[in-house]
């Protein structure tokens, strides 16, 4: 454990430069004693570390030093190969980059480290697209990643949902997230921060302008607000009282939204049918529901409210006159 941590310790100052021991205890989630510790064992094994005292002050490498990655443990080599996104990358074009890099880096691990971590890597794949689905335009992804890396505006044409369908707008790109295979900008527009999904980008002329990204500004903490907002906004007010057969059951999961899916699982009550249960499920509109709900077939029965069973039932039936026998 000790000497996971003296590699920690030097591995910070190597990436981050100069910093205080209590920066330094934060990280480790030591005591600053401890700190001072693994300082002087550093120093004892030849490690050209020096710190200066005063409030500018803190623990430094020489300039020019550098280690090589020899602290890796074998879960820590498994993990970086097991975090490898080459669909991502070469979307972003950097493809090449990410496997000239894994190359390096089993280059510098020791045999045994190696052979574990390609062993992983010939053994787990992540396909972040999904299923049925054609993946997403990125024709311009490249160019978004470009300003978003050098901070320069840009001034995109922009396919909205809404009216009027094609917008220009001027951006300060702060930053690029993946989910499920669909890629999404988040920018200022001179209003405030907006999510932009790229493949709705129809244009991008990059600015000669540079912005300044908040020192502060949290990616990944701004995107778990941006989805917990959408699904906040999700109109799911109304309720529906349905009954499900046992295989009904099984396929909601994949057919249904994942918060119809879940009052499933925690309104499930035995129904007067064998194998059959009763659920409580949240729906948005009526015409929304009654669109979920045919993916069951005639594994679910709606019990109310009478007007979804209503729509369901005129719909059935106008199918019904569709495909009669000719």
């Amino acid at each position: 454990m000790r000497a996971s941590r003296l590699v920690s310790l030097l591995l910070l100052l190597q990436t981050r430069g100069r910093m205080t021991a209590a920066e330094l205890a934060d990280e480790l989630e030591v005591s600053v004693r401890t700190v001072y510790r693994d300082v002087e064992s550093l120093h004892a094994a030849g490690v050209p570390l020096y710190g200066d005292a005063g409030p500018a002050g803190g623990y430094q490498l020489l300039e020019g030093y550098r280690t090589r990655l020899t602290g890796l443990t074998r879960p820590e080599a498994e993990a970086l190969f097991l975090a490898g996104l080459p669909g991502p990358a070469a979307e972003l074009g950097l493809g090449s980059v990410v496997a000239a890099a894994q190359l390096k880096l089993a280059a510098a691990l020791p045999p045994e480290l190696r052979d574990h971590a390609e062993r992983v890597a010939g053994r787990f794949h992540l396909d972040t697209s999904g299923w049925y689905r054609e993946p997403d335009d990125t024709t311009h992804l490249a160019a978004v990643a470009d300003a978003v890396w050098r901070q320069h505006r840009v001034e995109v044409g922009y396919h909205r949902w809404t009216e009027p369908r094609e917008v220009t707008r001027t951006l300060s790109p702060y930053g690029l997230v993946v989910k499920s295979g669909t890629w999404y900008l988040i920018a200022h527009n001179g209003r405030g921060l907006s999510t932009y999904r790229v493949s709705a980008i129809r244009s991008v002329h990059a600015l000669a302008e540079p912005f300044d990204r908040p020192a502060d500004f949290d990616l990944a903490g701004h995107w778990r607000s941006t989805v917990d907002e959408f699904e906040r906004r999700q109109q799911y007010q109304g309720k529906a009282v349905v009954l499900l057969s046992a295989a009904g059951r099984a396929r909601v999961p994949g057919n249904l939204p994942a918060v119809m899916a879940r009052a499933v699982a925690d309104t499930a009550t035995p129904a007067d049918r064998p194998q059959w249960i009763r659920a409580v499920i949240p729906i948005e509109s009526i015409p929304h529901a009654a669109t979920e709900l045919l993916r069951l077939g005639a594994e679910i029965e709606v019990l109310e409210p009478p007007e979804l069973r209503q729509h369901l039932t005129d719909t059935i039936a106008e199918l019904a006159r569709m495909y009669r026998p000719r």
